[in-house]
């Protein structure tokens, strides 16, 4: 097996984001570490799906092409969630409004034609595009929701920001442990090596306990947010440091 330019770049991109999104996800948030982690993470997830979605166009890999634009998606629209000022919206909203619309739209397509056997997944079942394709069309209601709104703020804006970067974070570690095998080598590649992970490492269930811990994580986070004493006092809403991770700095941390 060898590394293609853009695999190599897609394969260090995607490393480099698994690695600082967990480090801002678990650093003391606000914090310079947790700041530096999340820009980190947000230019690496953006190479990594833009690459991904660009080799499965290549290679008619539906699937991941409709799961690299909506990691693509996510990961920009939390950033600018962040980057507005409360109750702010722009072109930017209609633009990504779109391209969730777009992509949610092309998934369900696929997924039917799928069943009735008018194209061939190769990357998948045809759930898989339901899964996504309902994922991206209700992102792109919750984009509605915002621009009728004129925008969103205090612990909605918070909200937004965690579960689109958190989904990025987790789709990363999915995607890394559950075709572990491929990762593994292809990390190994990078460092010289045919392979440099044991297989007591690489067929271990112990790989899934990142995805677990992402997945708690968000919906601990989420919870705290929408139910927390300090995100229910009227009048003062929440803002959170724009900064570009995939946590936002919240009030007792």
């Amino acid at each position: 097996m060898t590394l293609s330019p853009l695999l190599m770049f897609h394969v260090s991109a995607a490393t480099t984001a698994l690695f600082s999104g967990s480090l801002s996800m678990f650093s003391p948030k606000g914090g310079r570490l947790h700041r530096l982690a999340g820009n980190i993470f947000f230019v690496s997830m953006l190479a990594m799906s833009a690459s991904a979605a660009y080799m499965a166009g290549v290679k008619l890999q539906r699937i991941n092409a409709i799961v690299g634009v909506l990691s693509f998606y996510m990961v920009a629209t939390a950033w600018m969630t962040v980057v507005r000022k409360d109750g702010e919206t722009g072109r930017f909203e209609y633009a990504a409004l779109l391209v969730a619309l777009a992509d949610g739209a092309a998934a369900m397509s696929f997924g039917f034609q799928a069943q009735h056997g008018v194209i061939v997944l190769n990357d998948g079942p045809a759930a898989g595009c339901f899964v996504f394709g309902g994922l991206a069309l209700f992102a792109a209601a919750l984009d509605v929701r915002v621009l009728l709104r004129g925008g969103v703020s205090g612990a909605q804006r918070i909200a937004r920001h965690l579960w689109r970067m958190s989904y990025a974070l987790l789709i990363t570690a999915v995607s890394a442990f559950v075709g572990k095998q491929q990762v593994f080598h292809a990390i190994s590649l990078l460092f010289g090596q045919q392979q440099m992970f044991p297989q007591a490492v690489r067929h271990s269930p112990l790989v899934y306990l990142p995805i677990a811990a992402i997945a708690l994580s968000m919906i601990y986070w989420l919870i705290r947010i929408h139910f927390g004493r300090a995100f229910r006092k009227a009048g003062k809403p929440v803002r959170p440091v724009a900064h570009l991770a995939g946590q936002a700095m919240l009030p007792g941390r």
